[in-house]
């Protein structure tokens, strides 16, 4: 095990290993309730139930393919990095795929499916990381940040403290309110712990709120804490029955999927080269092993999308497992071991309502806009896309609008400036696709 690792290479042992990955999980854990909340629109009332997906069944779907995706980059890329149904592509899933644009939740599991595939064939013909590496840095930095600001405000939503207002949109919710007390008493007791660098503060933050809701009688108490694993039929196979529909050969899927591409792209491109630098595995500026990598992260989304959950990317939260010593794919095999455990702790999930995991939402949103920094924003050129992808996204409230606007705007400004021969050819190829994209939109 140690020589299959690679632990003398790499200068680490089992307890180094096992401790990251747990460190990794804890940081991590948060997706097992934030996940089967947001894809089934809890913080939506009066929606058709048709229109939901299957709280219980999302949990098991979203452990499970935590649990294969990291097991898969462990053993294949044997790298420290764990993976799970990613924050922001589970918002433009649920948001704006199923409740915005109107698609059956069916459908959108089989665009998830068909991105996966198309990211295998990406992968294993090494088109993929040219794609990533043609996409201007700035743009990735602007839709990192973008996601980050979308999922912020949807975390204030659910929290109330963010309320809608027909005078100006938006305004401030009732401060008054037990459930809007709890959502903030929750973030500030998340930011102290993560200021303090408390491992897992995110995780600690929703489990303290969630027992101060108890005491105060605003959440329910679980009625055990070991219990039987939900049933995964509601959902196992959905993505299947979507080719039957002859409304899932359209324009507006074909929209859908080619944002899941994008967007899955940018995250696992930014999280394996962050967390690999973090590490000290780059080697020449190149990260080893990429294609392993991006091919067990192709892998991991299509498994994912058949057992019923949004696309499944590399984790950032990884970076906290390689702080506390994980150097080796062995990590990530540990974290896969504690998202099966979970799996038999549902009944506990039960104290984990909307206002609990809003600060979760919202702490994440402030780690994604970190890419701020790094966008030259002296350069108007590029602060123009970059500026509009980022304010798109929480305005429109829509992922792929806001990719969409930003991605037109750079050619534009680009040319303008004059400095065409910066520009790749396929950014032109991909302006054309989303000056389509809103054209059959409408």
């Amino acid at each position: 095990m140690k020589k299959f690792f690679g632990f003398e290479e790499l200068g680490t042992n089992y307890r180094r290993e096992f401790i990251g990955g747990l460190t990794t999980f804890l940081s991590m854990a948060y997706i097992l309730v934030v996940n089967p909340l947001t894809l089934s629109l809890q913080s939506i009332p009066d929606l058709p139930e048709a229109m939901r997906m299957d709280y219980g069944a999302v949990f098991v779907a979203t452990a499970l393919a935590a649990a294969l995706g990291s097991l898969l980059m462990g053993l294949i890329a044997k790298y420290p990095i764990a993976l799970a149904p990613g924050m922001g592509l589970n918002a433009f899933f649920a948001y704006t795929v199923v409740l915005t644009m109107g698609i059956p939740w069916e459908q959108a599991l089989g665009g998830v499916l068909v991105s996966g595939l198309i990211f295998i064939v990406l992968t294993l013909s090494g088109i993929r990381e040219k794609i990533i590496n043609s996409i201007p840095a700035e743009l990735k930095y602007a839709v990192g940040a973008g996601i980050g600001l979308f999922i912020t405000f949807i975390g204030f939503q659910n929290a109330g403290i963010i309320v809608n207002n027909d005078a100006v949109l938006v305004g401030l919710g009732d401060l008054t309110d037990g459930n809007v007390l709890l959502a903030i008493f929750g973030i500030i007791i998340t930011v102290i712990l993560m200021t303090k660098g408390v491992k897992g503060g995110i995780f600690y933050g929703m489990v303290i709120t969630a027992i101060v809701g108890g005491i105060f009688g605003l959440i329910g108490k679980p009625s055990a804490v070991v219990g039987a694993i939900p049933s995964l039929e509601p959902t196992f196979g959905a993505a299947f029955a979507a080719f039957g529909d002859s409304s899932f050969f359209s324009t507006k899927m074909l929209a859908v999927i080619l944002t899941f591409l994008f967007v899955d792209f940018f995250d696992t491109a930014g999280t394996l080269v962050a967390v690999a630098n973090q590490a000290g595995l780059m080697k020449d500026n190149k990260l080893p092993r990429a294609g392993k990598a991006l091919f067990a992260d192709s892998c991991a989304t299509v498994l994912g999308s058949i057992l019923g959950t949004s696309t499944t990317t590399s984790y950032i939260e990884s970076s906290a497992g390689v702080a506390a010593g994980a150097r080796s794919g062995f990590a990530s095999v540990v974290t896969a071991g504690f998202f099966l455990l979970a799996l038999f702790f549902s009944p506990l999930l039960g104290v984990i309502t909307p206002p609990v995991t809003a600060p979760a939402l919202i702490i994440v949103g402030v780690l994604m806009v970190s890419a701020l920094g790094k966008i030259d924003w002296n350069r108007f050129e590029v602060a123009v896309p970059a500026f509009l992808t980022i304010i798109a996204m929480p305005l429109t409230y829509s992922i792929a609008t806001g990719i969409a606007i930003g991605f037109i705007f750079y050619p534009i400004t680009m040319i303008i400036k004059g400095r065409t021969k910066e520009i790749h050819p396929i950014m032109y190829f991909l302006f054309i696709v989303f000056v389509l994209y809103f054209i059959f939109l409408n």
